[in-house]
């Protein structure tokens, strides 16, 4: 074509080739002529993904790695089975495999699961009447960072940069009982993390609720919450009811999700200079946060199938 005088224009739109496509080829042809032509690479017959293929590439990707690695990457295996990566990236696409990537999880030892979960579903789907419950834990060793460098703001196309350096300033620790009708949630940052620090937001925790209302209080099986000091507290206060979550299944708190918010608000990218710095940001945050509460709305899609049980506070029935 370009023999017969054709532009590149031309020859763009008739072969559907590029510009630097013609012009190598030209350039070949000039300098060596015919023997230009011949491939310089030629490369290797590309491989069919057939079902007998796809098939192996699959189960040698449920084995172990031959070299140690926990897991297979494309250019692994395809060099193991001597075929291309990217068929193996198709494999994997199809069958929705990522080897990279791990999902934990947590299994519950507790005999009584089954009870204790359904009691606490209970009181989310079918709260006592004339009673406030709170989900309530605490998020201990919460770090007073300092930067050594000065903290570069966020720009257009350039991301907030903090130093890698950084001062410790101490730990507190922080209670919180979230109102799992309001979503507000009472806060008190804490030094020492003990009995008495515990009691001591249980009392305020009663005096924000009407005498004549019960609290029912949703916790986990940590020793302080069953220390003699707290038991003591609650024999002495007939309306405060604990309940406690299962072992191993802090989801079932809801607090714990308030907890990764202000983890996420706060905490991660926080500056703080002193243990008091802390404490004044954490509450500045929830006091914020109650002027527009959100109460954590959860969706069951069948809870019956998974738990059965009987309560005359929170009845949950199911196979």
């Amino acid at each position: 074509m370009l023999a017969d005088g054709e532009t590149y224009d031309g020859i763009q739109e008739t072969v559907g080739c590029g510009r630097a496509y013609i012009s190598r080829w030209r350039g070949r042809f000039l300098e060596q002529g015919v023997a230009g032509m011949y491939a310089r690479h030629k490369g290797r017959r590309p491989t069919a993904m057939t079902p007998r293929m796809e098939a192996r590439i699959l189960a040698m990707t449920q084995r172990q790695a031959k070299d140690g690695s926990t897991h297979w990457s494309t250019r692994k295996l395809a060099k193991q089975l001597g075929v291309s990566h990217m068929l193996v990236q198709r494999v994997w696409s199809r069958a929705g495999i990522k080897p990279h990537r791990i999902k934990r999880y947590m299994a519950s030892n507790d005999p009584d699961f089954e009870k204790k979960a359904a009691d606490v579903i209970g009181l989310y789907l079918n709260p006592p009447q004339h009673a406030a419950v709170f989900s309530l834990d605490e998020k201990t060793q919460v770090q007073a960072l300092d930067r050594r460098d000065p903290v570069l703001p966020l720009l257009p196309g350039r991301l907030e940069r903090h130093g890698f350096e950084y001062y410790r300033h101490g730990t507190l620790s922080l209670y919180a009982a979230l109102n799992t009708r309001t979503g507000k949630v009472l806060g008190a940052p804490v030094e020492q993390h003990n009995s008495a620090a515990f009691v001591t937001f249980l009392e305020s925790l009663l005096a924000s609720v009407p005498r004549n209302k019960e609290v029912h209080v949703i916790l986990d099986n940590l020793s302080v919450h069953k220390s003699r000091q707290v038991q003591a507290f609650v024999a002495a206060h007939p309306r405060l009811q604990f309940h406690f979550t299962p072992t191993y299944s802090s989801w079932l708190n809801q607090v714990e999700s308030w907890f990764s918010k202000i983890e996420r608000d706060v905490i991660a990218r926080g500056v703080f200079t002193s243990v008091k710095d802390l404490a004044r940001k954490l509450m500045r945050y929830i006091k914020r946060y109650n002027q527009h509460p959100k109460p954590i709305k959860w969706r069951y899609s069948d809870p019956s199938r998974r738990i059965r049980f009987h309560s005359s506070a929170s009845p949950v029935t199911g196979n």
